[in-house]
């Protein structure tokens, strides 16, 4: 069995913002799948399918942000999931703009839904997928403004484009490749 969980916020206010780019990933992963989020469990928006006789996963946290563990948390325990069968998107300001990061464990970074996760699971030891949105001139807001405001029309083909590529890795995560092999193909380089 595998889980997929894209982070972000589920008010429509949010829905194109950068801080919800995990939840976009999630969206096109489910489309490639043809599934839809069509329940709700652990307090999360869930879509379900089986791949090669293998349950797979897909959840976006009702949660909010900040508290994403909790409905992490509550799926992980809900279909039993081993850490190394869970897969987390989220979006990351340490990394310049459309870049990709697929990583096998680490830490949380600056992130506080990761940190979230991170503490309610008491592991580090779960892949993820990292995308960049740290714009490459000097940030003229606080960074909690910037996180919550939307993409730029100009900049919109270079998170098509790495959104693109998380996806596809989920894709192949959820269809049982190995996260090395995952992460040899599908980490970028940034612009």
């Amino acid at each position: 069995m595998k889980l997929l969980v894209g982070l972000g916020n589920p008010e429509d206010k949010y829905k194109n913002t950068f801080h919800n780019l995990g939840f976009m990933c999630a969206d096109i992963i489910a489309e490639k799948l043809g599934v839809t989020f069509n329940k709700e469990k652990c307090r999360a928006m869930v879509a379900e399918t089986n791949i090669g006789g293998q349950k797979v996963i897909i959840a976006k946290p009702l949660t909010y942000m900040n508290l994403s563990g909790e409905s992490v948390r509550e799926l992980v325990n809900f279909y039993k999931i081993d850490t190394k069968d869970l897969l987390v998107f989220f979006d990351d300001y340490d990394l310049i703009k459309g870049t990709v990061r697929i990583r096998e464990k680490g830490s949380a970074g600056t992130h506080n839904g990761m940190r979230n996760i991170v503490s309610l699971l008491g592991k580090t030891d779960f892949p993820r997928v990292r995308i960049g949105f740290k714009p490459t001139e000097d940030l003229k807001i606080p960074l909690i403004n910037y996180v919550l405001s939307g993409i730029k029309e100009e900049d919109k083909e270079s998170y098509i484009k790495a959104l693109n590529i998380a996806s596809s890795a989920g894709y192949d995560f959820a269809c049982g490749k190995p996260i090395q092999e995952i992460m040899q193909r599908y980490n970028t380089k940034s612009e």
